[in-house]
């Protein structure tokens, strides 16, 4: 599996346990250390722990470990490193303060959605009717 899809895949997991806000960072350009950043939002310290413990633990059932781990004492940021692709999971508050996208404002920012949200339905506009009034002169 190449790098890209290997941030797909994550992005799936991240959807699995209610994370949002997911982005790709495509670093192939910029660094040498990573391939791609995969960042998410959760709305607590639970949470942040449900995605991080779902991406490893998925992962690992598919015989990919991860090569280091951080933040699992105070559950705001977890970093995942699987080399090629690092995993940043975000309570809503440190994701606000760190902003890694501005940071890395240089590469291609890529905004993924959730397959299980139903997309939104355009609204219609109404169309307005427009009523022309004609005068009649009468002759005298």
């Amino acid at each position: 599996m190449n790098s890209k899809d290997f941030a797909n895949t994550i992005s799936e997991l991240i959807f699995t346990k209610k994370g949002y806000d997911v982005k790709i960072i495509d670093l192939k350009k910029l660094t040498t250390f990573a391939d791609y950043f995969v960042i998410c939002s959760a709305d607590s310290d639970t949470q942040v722990k449900a995605i991080a413990d779902e991406i490893d633990k998925s992962l690992r059932d598919e015989g990919i470990k991860c090569w280091h781990k951080e933040g699992y004492m105070a559950l705001q940021w977890v970093l995942l490193d699987y080399v090629d692709v690092v995993v940043h999971v975000f309570k809503k508050t440190a994701r606000d303060f760190y902003n890694l996208e501005k940071l890395w404002g240089d590469a291609q920012i890529i905004e993924v959605v959730d397959p299980l949200l139903k997309p939104k339905k355009e609204t219609s506009l109404k169309k307005k009717t427009i009523r022309k009034t004609t005068t009649v002169k009468k002759k005298a």
